[in-house]
Order: structure tokens, then C-alpha cells, then sequence
């Protein structure tokens, strides 16, 4: 019965019907956090740049007194004649290849000029001492210290005359003053006798002096 009167009234009135109450809105669910960005990635450093190393410095193999024995030649020269004020050749004589060699460079003031290399033999035991000059001669001088003088002996071709060779022995020696003598003489028979060939006084060049 009761129902009865509650449907008859729910038809007589439709608009004051109640209607089911809305659902709950829905419960925002927490938001994952977001991802981390990527890693940077940078270029690979490069390698640590070593400080340059000096290479090893080379010991020379001509420091024994036996290759210092011609070191007093070694210079700037002016050359006379001996016993004369008469220039006639300037000589640039240098140490060279640390200290293994002796270059000479002769100019003389008229003509052509010439020069030599000299060094010591550790296998043979001596000096040795190329010289060669415009002409095209060519002599090889053998020899060593004697009583604190360089003395050194060749053989010269057409030395005397042309088909005419001898020896020729120049000895060098250095002088209270610091110049340098050269004496050299000549032998036409096989060493018996002597005769000078030229005589030649090295002067120290002034600094700054120019050659002639």
C-alpha cells in the first residue's frame, strides 16, 4: 500500500523526482615525477700535453789532450812575413765538429787561395793534414807535437818544378806575443837536407778589423 502511494506520486509529480546524487569527482592521482634530462656529454679531455725534454746532449769523443795539442792555431789572423811589416795573406783558422777537426782557410792578398782540414788519428797516433789550393795541388801531411811545436812533413808534387816533387815540413809554433810562426822548409833529396820555403808570422786580428 505504501508503495502504491509513493509511485502515485512520484507520476503526479515528475520534476520533484530525486535523482541519483552525482558521482565524486575523481581523485587527481599524484604525477610520477618527471625524468631527469639527459647527461651532457662532453668531448673527452685530451691527453696532458709533457713539457719538451731536451734532447741528451752528446759527449764529444775529442776531448783527450792528444786532439787539443794544434788548439793554439785557432783563430783570426793576419799573416807576414817574418821579420818584415808586409801583409800578405789573412788566415781563418776554426775549431770544428766539437773540437774533432781544424779548418784552415788561406787567403792571400794577390793570387788564389787555398785551405786545409787537420785532425788527430786516434788509430794511427799522429796528425794528419789535408791541404788543397786553387792551383789543384794537393799535399798530405803527417806528423804530431815535438817539444811544444806542431811539426807536419808531405809530399808536394812538381814542388821545385813541374816533374820535380819534394817534401815539404812545416812547423808551427806559438810565440810569447800570442801570434803563431810557420816555418816551412823544403827537401829535394829524400829528407838528407833542409831549405827554408817561406816563413810566415800569424797576427790576432783586431775585433771589428776588416780584412783587406
Amino acid at each position: 500500500m505504501f508503495l502504491l502511494i509513493a509511485l502515485t506520486w512520484v507520476v503526479a509529480h515528475p520534476g520533484q523526482a530525486q535523482s541519483p546524487p552525482p558521482p565524486p569527482p575523481p581523485v587527481p592521482m599524484p604525477s610520477s615525477p618527471a625524468p631527469p634530462p639527459p647527461p651532457i656529454l662532453l668531448p673527452p679531455s685530451p691527453p696532458p700535453v709533457s713539457a719538451p725534454v731536451a734532447p741528451p746532449l752528446v759527449q764529444s769523443a775529442c776531448t783527450a789532450p792528444d786532439y787539443r795539442a794544434f788548439d793554439f792555431w785557432v783563430g783570426e789572423w793576419d799573416v807576414y812575413a817574418n821579420g818584415s811589416s808586409a801583409q800578405v795573406a789573412t788566415s781563418s783558422i776554426k775549431a770544428m765538429f766539437a773540437g774533432c777537426a781544424i779548418r784552415e782557410t788561406w787567403q792571400p792578398l794577390k793570387g788564389g787561395g787555398g785551405g786545409s782540414f787537420s785532425h788527430f788519428d786516434a788509430e794511427r797516433r799522429h796528425w794528419r793534414q789535408a791541404w788543397v789550393d786553387s792551383s789543384g795541388a794537393r799535399v798530405d801531411f803527417d806528423g804530431g807535437p815535438a817539444n811544444g811545436k806542431m811539426v807536419l812533413t808531405g809530399h808536394w808534387a812538381n814542388v821545385v818544378a813541374k816533374g820535380q816533387d819534394g817534401l815539404i815540413r812545416m812547423t808551427y809554433s806559438k810565440q810569447p806575443d800570442g801570434s803563431v810562426r810557420q816555418h816551412g822548409e823544403q827537401s829535394t833529396d829524400h829528407g838528407l837536407t833542409w831549405a827554408t820555403s817561406f816563413d810566415f808570422i800569424y797576427r790576432p786580428r783586431k775585433a771589428g778589423e776588416k780584412r783587406p
